[in-house]
């Protein structure tokens, strides 16, 4: 199982705060069967650059690999891709060192929308990655499907965007029956805890998947496998996002 979106690298941003409790979100991980965890942490444009922001992630990641290394069984925890969740900004498409905050090792860059009205350029820009060789994911689209007016939604997914949707969607009983019906027809590419700590945003990627098969069974989730091993399973060279 792959949570596509956490902030488990401690502090970097508003997740965890320090390497407790870091190891502590992940042994959360392991005890739901977690495998593998996306490192997302968020990326402001008008506050960061790609070069400083990955210096500083990945600083703290090492630490965190150091502290995983010291326990009893280092190879029983999930494995981690580095990222970041990318707040919109203008002229995103068209930025030199946007594909450095791609998942590393792949074309996929999450996207989060701002929490107002959505202009035409807005869904364009977005949009327009896909021009830089890039795959951009909508960071938890269930927070936007009140906010934006159907249409504009409906423009928005009709670019081809893939989605991404918290965990939170599916146990939270005003909006389950929705997110069982989008998992049903597909709409749901990537499921994300989006964990920032031990218990108000803790992981919960273990109830989701519960949930999920007990209402759709287990084939409700083929997509999502398929997906998650777009992350997990090695690719060529020549593209290596994130890293570095």
């Amino acid at each position: 199982m792959l949570d596509f979106h956490s902030h488990l690298i401690p502090g970097v941003d508003d997740g965890s705060k320090d390497l407790s409790m870091s190891m502590g979100m992940l042994d959360m991980w392991k005890e739901q069967g977690v495998s593998h965890i996306c490192a997302t942490p968020h990326f402001y444009a008008d506050m960061n650059n790609p070069s400083r922001f990955i210096e500083k992630r990945n600083a703290a990641y090492a630490s965190l690999i150091d502290e995983i290394s010291r326990t009893p069984d280092p190879d029983s925890y999930p494995s981690i891709s580095l990222g970041a969740e990318v707040y919109y900004f203008r002229g995103m498409s068209s930025c030199e060192d946007i594909s450095r905050l791609c998942l590393q090792g792949t074309r996929f860059i999450l996207v989060e929308m701002p929490f107002h009205p959505w202009s035409d350029y807005m869904i364009k820009e977005v949009s327009e990655l896909s021009s830089a060789g890039l795959i951009p994911v909508a960071a938890h689209i269930e927070r936007y499907m009140k906010i934006q007016s159907r249409a504009k939604m409906n423009a928005f997914l009709d670019t081809g965007i893939m989605i991404q949707c918290n965990a939170s969607f599916f146990l939270d009983p005003r909006t389950r029956r929705k997110a069982m019906r989008m998992i049903a027809d597909k709409t749901i590419d990537f499921i994300g805890s989006d964990a920032h700590n031990l218990d108000t945003r803790a992981p919960n990627m273990g109830p989701a998947i519960a949930a999920i098969t007990r209402k759709l069974g287990d084939d409700a989730l083929a997509h999502i496998r398929h997906n998650g091993r777009l992350i997990t399973e090695p690719v060529p060279a020549a593209f290596s996002g994130g890293a570095a």
